[in-house]
């Protein structure tokens, strides 16, 4: 019965020795991957891993109408719009266009959209900057409808899809640059 236990003391003392030699062997029978195969499929999935910005962000509530309306600055001139994610881009009313310093000429308009009042003609520009907040956003493209076609400013997808973040919960919209 000793020698039973001294040959269990035995073979427990030479695994702790030689823990990491047993181990190394044991791997490829059992198909574990090596320790540095390990670390690079954590690095490569930590490359994966998508990690907020946290840049600067706006957060504008919902009027009584549940559209968010706020002022934005086209241009640096202040312009106030509806942000509206249906809208494919920027589309300025002519007057809010003059106001921003955008002119357009009748020969300018060579686009057609479809909008919900029917197929309206516009003009395609690209506009310097767009800010709502502490949000900016350079090199908009954008459209201005002719005069009396659009009854506000529409802050659409060329300026939100450029944005890290659109996110709306409990009536306020959250932006982030």
């Amino acid at each position: 019965m000793a020698a039973g236990w001294l040959v269990v003391a035995g073979a427990a003392a030479i695994s702790v020795v030689y823990f990491s030699e047993i181990k190394a062997l044991a791997r490829k029978p059992l198909g574990l991957p090596a320790p540095q195969e390990v670390a690079a499929a954590r690095e490569a999935r930590a490359q994966n891993i998508v990690r907020p910005r946290s840049g600067p962000t706006v957060e504008i509530k919902a009027g009584a109408n549940g559209h968010f309306q706020a002022s934005a600055e086209i241009n640096g001139r202040p312009v106030d719009v509806l942000v509206d994610s249906g809208a494919s881009i920027v589309a300025l009313t002519y007057d809010d266009a003059r106001r921003a310093g955008v002119y357009v000429r009748d020969s300018d308009y060579t686009q057609h959209v479809s909008t919900a009042n029917g197929v309206a003609r516009v003009a395609p520009v690209l506009l310097d900057r767009v800010s709502l907040g502490n949000v900016t956003v350079r090199n908009v493209p954008a459209a201005v409808s002719e005069p009396g076609s659009l009854a506000v400013t529409l802050l659409g997808m060329s300026f939100l899809s450029r944005l890290s973040r659109v996110d709306m919960r409990a009536g306020v919209l959250v932006l982030e640059e």
